[in-house]
């Protein structure tokens, strides 16, 4: 199904926690939403979800209005899966019995509600663990029984609220391309909310950066790491220095150096690690400061400041460095903000 957001808003008290929010998602399309915590997006997904009630706006999935003014569509018939962050499994129930409630719940017979069952924990690879119960699951395992229950629902749009986020790192990196498989198999429209960028990014068709219940920017990963349209997204997406430049006699300078930097027409531009070259100190580089330096395995990463700049560099190293060790920076590439 397809998904239309036109000013959307909701209030709590004084404060709007989603603020004029619009976007149109295509059908089968895979929306991230990120922002840090209580910038809105649970209360957005809620809201396309039926559990809150919109102050402002409409809604409308597969061109069928289901929230707008004087109108307000009931969850259970919005044909909405939703996965939750605690998983929200039956304790009581075996996983073929969590996976089936929702078909039985629509009326289904019992017995044909377990065929479906089966057939989706075959899809998330559960089939073994049908007759365990929840407590007995990993984490992930449970992680894939709320997955499998969603497939169940045959529903036409999936809402995730932050569905890793319990998980050790490894796991969520295996989740995380479960995910996309899922995606593909299910075939709904989903959006899928997350504080953790990275996570958004590796199984995104679009995205959205969300702050103070406004969407700041839409658009594919490549097009909002590489090319971020002001710089509170340029802060929060990926590693990187915003840097005053200047253009003098038509050349971009930084700190009084020519760079050849992409876009044009702003005062500040975004400097990730891989736009820095590190080589020794002279005069055609940037001299910079090593302000701190930490180990990753196989690199380090660092900050270097040069003086006169607003924020220190980020950098990827190959070598070790010391704090208040000097550095010469070379600029490969940068991207000027939006003025």
């Amino acid at each position: 199904m397809s998904i239309r957001l036109a000013g959307v808003t909701k209030r709590f008290g004084a404060r709007a926690a989603v603020d004029d929010v619009s976007v149109e998602l295509s059908t089968g399309e895979f929306f991230a939403i990120v922002g840090a915590s209580g910038c809105g997006k649970s209360t957005l997904l809620r809201l396309i979800a039926g559990l809150e009630v919109a102050d402002a706006g409409e809604i409308a999935l597969a061109g069928r209005t289901v929230s707008g003014p004087g109108l307000h569509v009931a969850p259970e018939d919005r044909n909405v899966g939703f996965v939750f962050q605690s998983y929200a499994l039956w304790p009581h129930l075996d996983v073929r019995g969590n996976v089936a409630f929702p078909a039985e719940a629509a009326g289904v017979k019992r017995a044909e509600a377990a065929r479906n069952a089966d057939r989706h924990l075959a899809t998330v690879a559960l089939t073994d663990y049908a007759a365990r119960k929840p407590a007995d699951l990993s984490g992930g395992q449970r992680q894939r029984v709320a997955l499998a229950r969603c497939l169940a629902q045959e529903a036409g749009t999936i809402l995730m609220d932050e569905p890793l986020a319990n998980l050790d790192p490894h796991l969520r990196s295996t989740m995380e391309e479960e995910l996309v498989g899922f995606h593909r198999t299910a075939g709904a429209t989903t959006v899928y909310i997350t504080h953790d960028q990275r996570e958004a990014m590796a199984v995104a068709d679009r995205m959205a950066v969300m702050a103070e219940g406004r969407f700041l920017q839409v658009g594919t990963p490549t097009e909002i790491y590489d090319r971020p349209a002001n710089a509170a997204v340029a802060r929060f997406i990926g590693h990187g220095a915003v840097q005053p430049v200047s253009v003098e006699g038509g050349a971009v300078r930084l700190a009084g150096h020519p760079v050849k930097l992409r876009g044009n027409g702003g005062t500040h531009a975004l400097f990730r690690p891989a736009d820095l070259s590190v080589t020794d100190p002279d005069a055609t580089t940037l001299s910079a400061t090593v302000e701190s330096v930490l180990y990753r395995g196989g690199h380090w990463e660092g900050t270097a400041r040069v003086e006169g700049l607003s924020e220190p560099f980020q950098l990827h190293l190959d070598r070790p460095v010391e704090v208040g060790e000097r550095l010469g920076l070379m600029i490969n590439g940068g991207w000027i903000l939006p003025g």
